[in-house]
Protein backbone atom coordinates (compact mmCIF):
# COMPACT_ATOMS: atom_id res chain seq x y z
CA UNK A 1 0.00 0.00 0.00
CA UNK A 2 1.19 3.65 -0.56
CA UNK A 3 1.12 6.30 1.39
CA UNK A 4 0.29 9.98 0.04
CA UNK A 5 2.82 11.94 -0.06
CA UNK A 6 3.25 15.87 -0.81
CA UNK A 7 5.31 17.90 -2.93
CA UNK A 8 6.55 21.70 -2.42
CA UNK A 9 9.05 23.87 -3.99
CA UNK A 10 11.25 26.03 -2.04
CA UNK A 11 13.36 28.76 -3.76
CA UNK A 12 16.25 30.20 -0.47
CA UNK A 13 19.20 31.29 -2.58
CA UNK A 14 21.79 28.96 -3.76
CA UNK A 15 19.82 26.00 -4.03
CA UNK A 16 22.45 23.07 -2.76
CA UNK A 17 22.58 24.85 0.69
CA UNK A 18 18.91 24.54 0.84
CA UNK A 19 18.55 21.60 -0.52
CA UNK A 20 20.95 19.90 2.52
CA UNK A 21 19.43 21.36 4.91
CA UNK A 22 15.36 20.54 3.98
CA UNK A 23 16.75 16.85 2.88
CA UNK A 24 17.78 16.81 6.46
CA UNK A 25 14.05 16.94 8.41
CA UNK A 26 12.67 13.79 9.51
CA UNK A 27 9.44 12.75 7.35
CA UNK A 28 11.23 14.68 3.83
CA UNK A 29 11.56 11.56 1.74
CA UNK A 30 13.41 13.16 -1.68
CA UNK A 31 14.73 16.41 -2.40
CA UNK A 32 15.50 17.48 -5.91
CA UNK A 33 16.90 21.07 -7.09
CA UNK A 34 16.38 22.92 -10.12
CA UNK A 35 15.04 25.89 -12.06
CA UNK A 36 11.77 27.18 -11.50
CA UNK A 37 8.97 29.45 -13.17
CA UNK A 38 11.35 30.81 -16.17
CA UNK A 39 11.04 31.64 -20.05
CA UNK A 40 13.55 29.09 -20.94
CA UNK A 41 12.20 25.47 -21.76
CA UNK A 42 15.78 23.83 -21.15
CA UNK A 43 17.43 26.13 -18.95
CA UNK A 44 21.01 24.91 -17.83
CA UNK A 45 23.04 26.63 -14.49
CA UNK A 46 25.35 28.62 -16.96
CA UNK A 47 21.84 30.56 -18.67
CA UNK A 48 20.64 30.41 -15.33
CA UNK A 49 23.22 32.35 -13.75
CA UNK A 50 23.02 35.32 -16.79
CA UNK A 51 20.18 36.41 -14.88
CA UNK A 52 18.37 36.32 -18.08
CA UNK A 53 15.97 33.22 -18.05
CA UNK A 54 13.58 34.00 -15.34
CA UNK A 55 14.32 31.02 -13.22
CA UNK A 56 14.56 30.50 -9.62
CA UNK A 57 17.35 28.15 -8.13
CA UNK A 58 15.03 26.02 -6.28
CA UNK A 59 14.30 22.96 -4.54
CA UNK A 60 11.48 20.70 -4.86
CA UNK A 61 10.60 19.20 -1.47
CA UNK A 62 8.64 15.71 -1.32
CA UNK A 63 7.45 15.04 2.12
CA UNK A 64 5.53 12.77 4.18
CA UNK A 65 2.71 14.89 5.82
CA UNK A 66 1.69 12.58 8.58
CA UNK A 67 5.47 12.67 10.08
CA UNK A 68 6.08 17.08 9.38
CA UNK A 69 3.32 19.08 8.30
CA UNK A 70 3.71 22.05 5.38
CA UNK A 71 4.02 24.26 8.25
CA UNK A 72 6.81 22.97 9.68
CA UNK A 73 8.68 22.71 6.80
CA UNK A 74 7.91 26.79 6.13
CA UNK A 75 9.15 27.33 9.39
CA UNK A 76 12.23 25.11 8.86
CA UNK A 77 12.89 27.30 5.54
CA UNK A 78 12.78 30.19 7.23
CA UNK A 79 15.13 29.74 9.79
CA UNK A 80 17.54 29.47 6.54
CA UNK A 81 16.42 32.60 4.73
CA UNK A 82 16.44 36.25 5.07
CA UNK A 83 12.47 36.90 3.96
CA UNK A 84 13.25 40.33 3.59
CA UNK A 85 16.18 40.37 0.99
CA UNK A 86 14.69 40.89 -2.35
CA UNK A 87 16.62 38.69 -5.04
CA UNK A 88 19.51 38.14 -2.82
CA UNK A 89 21.23 35.20 0.06
CA UNK A 90 23.81 35.14 1.45
CA UNK A 91 26.36 36.07 -1.07
CA UNK A 92 24.42 35.28 -4.36
CA UNK A 93 23.13 38.04 -5.56
CA UNK A 94 20.87 37.86 -8.82
CA UNK A 95 16.95 37.38 -9.89
CA UNK A 96 17.87 33.60 -10.07
CA UNK A 97 18.51 33.78 -5.90
CA UNK A 98 14.94 35.55 -5.17
CA UNK A 99 12.87 33.71 -1.81
CA UNK A 100 9.72 31.70 -2.97
CA UNK A 101 7.13 29.31 -1.90
CA UNK A 102 5.68 27.31 -4.70
CA UNK A 103 2.68 24.94 -4.50
CA UNK A 104 0.94 22.42 -7.09
CA UNK A 105 -1.53 21.11 -4.85
CA UNK A 106 -3.81 24.10 -4.80
CA UNK A 107 -4.98 23.18 -1.36
CA UNK A 108 -1.96 23.95 0.11
CA UNK A 109 -2.44 27.80 -1.06
CA UNK A 110 -4.40 28.69 2.16
CA UNK A 111 -1.67 27.13 4.33
CA UNK A 112 1.04 29.13 2.56
CA UNK A 113 -0.46 32.40 2.57
CA UNK A 114 -1.89 31.77 6.65
CA UNK A 115 1.60 31.50 7.19
CA UNK A 116 3.04 34.17 5.29
CA UNK A 117 0.79 36.64 7.01
CA UNK A 118 1.12 35.64 10.03
CA UNK A 119 5.50 36.01 9.77
CA UNK A 120 4.33 39.65 8.38
CA UNK A 121 2.15 40.61 11.32
CA UNK A 122 5.43 39.71 13.13
CA UNK A 123 7.82 41.80 10.95
CA UNK A 124 9.04 45.14 11.17
CA UNK A 125 9.84 45.08 7.42
CA UNK A 126 8.20 43.88 4.55
CA UNK A 127 8.02 40.07 3.38
CA UNK A 128 9.30 39.73 -0.22
CA UNK A 129 8.91 36.14 -0.79
CA UNK A 130 7.22 34.97 -3.58
CA UNK A 131 4.06 32.38 -3.21
CA UNK A 132 2.26 31.33 -6.13
CA UNK A 133 1.80 28.30 -8.17
CA UNK A 134 4.59 26.78 -9.76
CA UNK A 135 4.66 27.70 -12.95
CA UNK A 136 7.43 25.00 -14.36
CA UNK A 137 10.20 23.16 -13.00
CA UNK A 138 13.43 21.69 -14.49
CA UNK A 139 15.86 19.65 -13.11
CA UNK A 140 19.15 20.57 -12.66
CA UNK A 141 22.32 19.18 -13.75
CA UNK A 142 23.39 15.94 -12.14
CA UNK A 143 26.57 17.66 -10.14
CA UNK A 144 24.16 19.81 -8.50
CA UNK A 145 21.93 17.09 -6.96
CA UNK A 146 22.92 16.16 -3.68
CA UNK A 147 26.16 18.79 -3.84
CA UNK A 148 27.08 19.32 -0.25
CA UNK A 149 26.90 15.52 -0.08
CA UNK A 150 29.59 15.14 -2.44
CA UNK A 151 31.33 17.96 -2.00
CA UNK A 152 31.28 18.64 2.06
CA UNK A 153 33.46 21.86 1.61
CA UNK A 154 31.34 23.51 -0.98
CA UNK A 155 29.94 27.27 -0.61
CA UNK A 156 26.86 27.36 1.82
CA UNK A 157 25.35 30.15 2.77
CA UNK A 158 23.09 28.15 4.95
CA UNK A 159 24.11 27.21 8.73
CA UNK A 160 23.34 23.56 8.07
CA UNK A 161 24.34 23.10 11.93
CA UNK A 162 20.45 24.50 12.73
CA UNK A 163 19.01 21.41 12.58
CA UNK A 164 18.27 19.16 15.79
CA UNK A 165 20.30 15.62 14.55
CA UNK A 166 20.58 14.46 18.08
CA UNK A 167 18.65 11.40 17.29
CA UNK A 168 20.90 10.62 15.02
CA UNK A 169 24.11 10.58 17.31
CA UNK A 170 24.60 7.02 16.74
CA UNK A 171 24.68 6.49 13.10
CA UNK A 172 27.28 6.40 11.28
CA UNK A 173 27.98 8.60 8.42
CA UNK A 174 26.89 5.75 5.78
CA UNK A 175 24.03 5.07 7.61
CA UNK A 176 23.11 8.30 7.89
CA UNK A 177 23.47 9.59 4.52
CA UNK A 178 21.17 6.45 3.51
CA UNK A 179 18.67 6.19 5.99
CA UNK A 180 18.01 9.67 6.39
CA UNK A 181 19.37 11.07 2.78
CA UNK A 182 18.06 8.48 0.58
CA UNK A 183 21.76 7.47 -1.02
CA UNK A 184 22.63 4.11 -1.92
CA UNK A 185 25.37 1.69 -0.91
CA UNK A 186 28.01 0.70 -3.53
CA UNK A 187 26.81 -2.87 -5.03
CA UNK A 188 28.19 -5.75 -3.15
CA UNK A 189 29.90 -3.65 -0.31
CA UNK A 190 27.22 -3.91 2.30
CA UNK A 191 28.20 -6.06 5.20
CA UNK A 192 24.77 -8.24 4.39
CA UNK A 193 25.33 -8.88 1.17
CA UNK A 194 26.14 -12.40 1.40
CA UNK A 195 25.33 -13.16 4.68
CA UNK A 196 23.03 -15.77 5.92
CA UNK A 197 22.94 -16.40 9.44
CA UNK A 198 19.75 -17.20 11.09
CA UNK A 199 18.17 -14.06 13.11
CA UNK A 200 16.47 -10.69 12.35
CA UNK A 201 17.18 -6.83 10.84
CA UNK A 202 15.94 -4.43 12.28
CA UNK A 203 15.93 -0.59 11.30
CA UNK A 204 19.51 0.92 12.54
CA UNK A 205 17.55 4.06 13.95
CA UNK A 206 15.30 2.81 16.35
CA UNK A 207 15.07 -0.97 16.02
CA UNK A 208 12.09 -1.88 14.77
CA UNK A 209 12.08 -5.56 13.27
CA UNK A 210 11.73 -5.36 8.74
CA UNK A 211 12.66 -8.35 7.77
CA UNK A 212 14.56 -11.83 9.17
CA UNK A 213 16.72 -14.29 7.48
CA UNK A 214 13.69 -16.74 6.83
CA UNK A 215 12.51 -14.51 3.80
CA UNK A 216 16.75 -13.11 2.73
CA UNK A 217 17.68 -14.96 -0.49
CA UNK A 218 20.36 -14.58 -2.71
CA UNK A 219 20.02 -12.34 -5.87
CA UNK A 220 23.22 -11.63 -7.04
CA UNK A 221 21.61 -7.67 -7.71
CA UNK A 222 24.54 -6.51 -5.19
CA UNK A 223 22.43 -5.98 -1.92
CA UNK A 224 20.43 -7.79 0.65
CA UNK A 225 17.33 -9.35 -1.06
CA UNK A 226 14.57 -10.26 1.00
CA UNK A 227 10.97 -11.71 -0.25
CA UNK A 228 8.67 -10.18 2.70
CA UNK A 229 8.88 -8.04 5.58
CA UNK A 230 8.54 -9.25 8.96
CA UNK A 231 5.24 -8.13 8.99
CA UNK A 232 2.39 -6.23 7.31
CA UNK A 233 3.50 -2.58 9.16
CA UNK A 234 6.64 -2.75 9.04
CA UNK A 235 7.69 -0.91 6.06
CA UNK A 236 5.83 1.69 3.82
CA UNK A 237 6.19 2.17 -0.21
CA UNK A 238 5.93 5.51 -2.44
CA UNK A 239 6.44 6.25 -5.91
CA UNK A 240 9.93 7.08 -6.44
CA UNK A 241 10.65 9.33 -9.85
CA UNK A 242 14.19 10.21 -8.97
CA UNK A 243 16.83 9.72 -11.28
CA UNK A 244 14.66 9.90 -14.09
CA UNK A 245 13.41 6.12 -13.12
CA UNK A 246 10.06 4.88 -11.87
CA UNK A 247 10.57 2.59 -8.92
CA UNK A 248 8.91 2.08 -5.64
CA UNK A 249 10.64 2.44 -2.46
CA UNK A 250 10.91 1.15 0.56
CA UNK A 251 10.70 3.15 3.90
CA UNK A 252 10.33 2.08 7.73
CA UNK A 253 7.25 2.76 8.82
CA UNK A 254 7.76 4.42 12.36
CA UNK A 255 10.88 5.87 11.78
CA UNK A 256 10.77 6.53 8.01
CA UNK A 257 14.25 5.16 6.92
CA UNK A 258 15.05 4.85 3.30
CA UNK A 259 16.24 1.41 3.09
CA UNK A 260 15.59 0.51 -0.30
CA UNK A 261 13.28 -0.50 -3.35
CA UNK A 262 10.97 -3.18 -3.97
CA UNK A 263 10.97 -4.81 -7.11
CA UNK A 264 8.96 -7.48 -8.81
CA UNK A 265 11.23 -10.42 -9.74
CA UNK A 266 12.01 -12.11 -6.41
CA UNK A 267 11.78 -16.23 -5.71
CA UNK A 268 8.53 -17.93 -7.02
CA UNK A 269 6.97 -14.52 -8.34
CA UNK A 270 7.12 -12.74 -5.13
CA UNK A 271 8.40 -9.49 -4.85
CA UNK A 272 12.37 -8.84 -3.95
CA UNK A 273 13.43 -6.32 -1.94
CA UNK A 274 16.70 -4.69 -2.54
CA UNK A 275 18.10 -3.22 0.85
CA UNK A 276 21.06 -1.23 2.24
CA UNK A 277 22.89 -3.12 4.30
CA UNK A 278 23.47 0.35 6.41
CA UNK A 279 20.30 0.33 6.84
CA UNK A 280 19.83 -2.48 9.22
CA UNK A 281 21.38 -3.99 12.14
CA UNK A 282 21.19 -7.90 12.41
CA UNK A 283 20.48 -9.58 15.44
CA UNK A 284 21.17 -13.03 15.32
CA UNK A 285 18.86 -15.76 16.99
CA UNK A 286 21.24 -16.59 20.22
CA UNK A 287 21.04 -12.60 21.23
CA UNK A 288 17.21 -12.34 20.34
CA UNK A 289 16.30 -12.84 24.26
CA UNK A 290 19.26 -10.74 25.15
CA UNK A 291 18.49 -7.77 22.93
CA UNK A 292 14.31 -7.79 24.14
CA UNK A 293 13.31 -9.55 20.49
CA UNK A 294 12.31 -12.79 22.42
CA UNK A 295 9.17 -12.84 20.81
CA UNK A 296 11.29 -14.18 17.22
CA UNK A 297 13.07 -17.01 18.61
CA UNK A 298 9.92 -19.17 18.08
CA UNK A 299 10.36 -18.14 14.15
CA UNK A 300 13.38 -20.36 13.87
CA UNK A 301 12.01 -23.19 16.09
Amino acid sequence: MFEKLQVIYLAGGCFWGVEAYISRLKGVNQTEVGYANGRDLAPTYEKVCTGKTGHAECVKVTFNPQIISLTEILEEFFKIINPYSLNRQGADVGTQYRTGIYWQDPSQRSTIVKFLNEKQKQAEKKIVVEAHEIGNFFPAEDYHQKYLEKNPQGYCHVDLSLIDDKEFNHLSPEEYKITQLSMTELPHSGKYDDFFEEGIYVDVVNGEVLFTSKDKFKSNCGWPSFSASASDDAIVKHRDFSFGMVRTEVRSRKANSHLGHEFNDGPNESKRYCINSAALRFISKKDLKKEGYEEYISLFD
